[in-house]
């Protein structure tokens, strides 16, 4: 799975270098998934200009994963496979208001499932979720029954009991899950500071 969409953003001759980021293909797969979409509907929503979305969706048909008819674009059986995939680790995702520790804006927190064991400190996370547009990233992980900000906070629960009652209304956590939290002044930069921190988090699955 990773290998793949990330085959999406090499440069390939002869051709432009594609202008788009891995944030930009998480977010056309969800959108597809949801229902029949155009080039300039998914342009819009990306945040991308035409030329960008028509080579993603080439490269995307490339792969096999999408069919693009009058109606839109829709995944074939491997892209539905692969999206499949990406649900079973990307359980959920939630626009936050601010709180105690994140003090952004706007964030979008996305639960990964079974990833926590990949978190060191963080700053991979976060570094990503700059390159991406946001401000940063605040990485969080389920150890032993309790929310861990990794070199920040080993009680979520203790340090920050008004963000943890607020994460914990909407997500329901196993051991090593984690939440990625992206904050940034727009709400479209914070999702793709998410899915970008995210990322870097996924092995080929």
């Amino acid at each position: 799975m990773k290998r793949m969409l990330e085959g999406l953003l090499e440069e390939k001759a002869p051709g432009p270098f594609p202008s788009f980021a891995i944030h930009h293909a998480l977010k056309a797969l969800e959108l597809i998934a949801k229902e029949h979409v155009g080039r300039g509907r998914l342009s819009e929503q990306l945040g991308i200009g035409e030329g960008a979305t028509r080579t993603l969706l080439n490269r995307l048909k490339e792969a096999g994963l999408i069919v693009v008819s009058k109606k839109g674009c829709s995944f074939t059986a491997r892209g539905n496979k692969l999206w499949k995939e990406l649900e079973s680790v990307f359980v959920k995702k939630v626009c936050l208001g601010r709180n105690e520790l994140v003090l952004t804006k706007c964030n979008m927190a996305i639960q990964l499932r079974g990833l926590g064991n990949k978190v060191q400190t963080g700053l991979e996370q976060r570094d990503a979720a700059l390159i991406a547009g946001a401000r940063g990233a605040t990485t969080l992980v389920l150890r032993k029954r309790k929310l861990v900000m990794p070199n920040m906070s080993e009680d979520i629960s203790r340090d920050y009991p008004g963000t943890y009652k607020q994460l914990t209304s909407v997500f329901h956590l196993n051991e090593n899950d984690m939440i990625v939290i992206g904050g940034a002044d727009s709400l479209d930069k914070a999702e793709y500071g998410a899915f970008a921190a995210a990322w870097t988090l996924i092995d080929d699955i």
